[in-house]
């Protein structure tokens, strides 16, 4: 799995280790405990205890098991690429819900979504099969407000024209998707690499 998304507050307070981020860091690629104690430089013992600990978590997983004299050697790799702490910390004003123009809502929605997604990713992962999910981006320049406010009702019609022509109740076999727009100003290359150098 490319990137694995962490739901679970003691799942993302376990990974937060300085060690095991520095395990998961160098399992990117398959190594044993033995491998990764000479690695790390630290003692085995102490290390199995911290690779405990990620495997019960899901946060690494078992790649094979070699037979080396009395002892079986365990080859390990982490689970995913990357990981992505998703926690259910954004929750919207009520008195907001109702403003699609809201900030406050745009976030509250985008982590619904980031939820959302990252439990049907978890149960793709587990059935071993592909999660269908489609994104687009743009980037849109207007000359004002007025054309930004008449892109926006335009683009609205024509989306809730779209959800009805292909919308269906009668097929009981159909699956319901969901459908989520966002917009919100394009964030200047300066105040980006700003963010990023802190």
């Amino acid at each position: 799995m490319k990137a694995q998304f962490i739901r679970d507050t003691q799942v993302a307070a376990s990974m937060m280790h300085p060690l095991r981020l520095s395990i998961l860091e160098h399992l990117k690629e398959p190594n044993s405990a033995a491998g990764l104690a000479r690695i790390l430089e630290m003692p085995r013992q102490q290390l199995n205890y911290h690779l405990r600990e990620l495997e019960k978590n899901e946060l690494i997983e078992l790649v094979e098991e070699r037979k080396k004299g009395n002892c079986t050697e365990r080859v390990m790799r982490a689970s995913a690429k990357s990981y992505l702490v998703v926690l259910n910390t954004a929750q919207a004003d009520p008195e907001e819900v109702q403003d699609k123009y809201s900030s406050s809502y745009l976030v509250s929605a985008a982590s619904k979504l980031i939820q959302e997604v990252a439990e049907l990713q978890t149960g793709a992962h587990k059935a071993k099969k592909k999660l269908a999910t489609f994104t687009l981006q743009t980037e849109v320049r207007f000359a004002d407000p007025e054309k930004l406010n008449a892109f926006t009702e335009e683009l609205s019609r024509t989306i809730m024209k779209l959800a009805a022509k292909y919308h269906t109740d009668d097929d009981p076999h159909a699956r319901p998707y969901q459908f989520h727009l966002f917009s919100h100003p394009t964030l200047k290359k300066q105040q980006h690499e700003k963010r990023s150098s802190n």
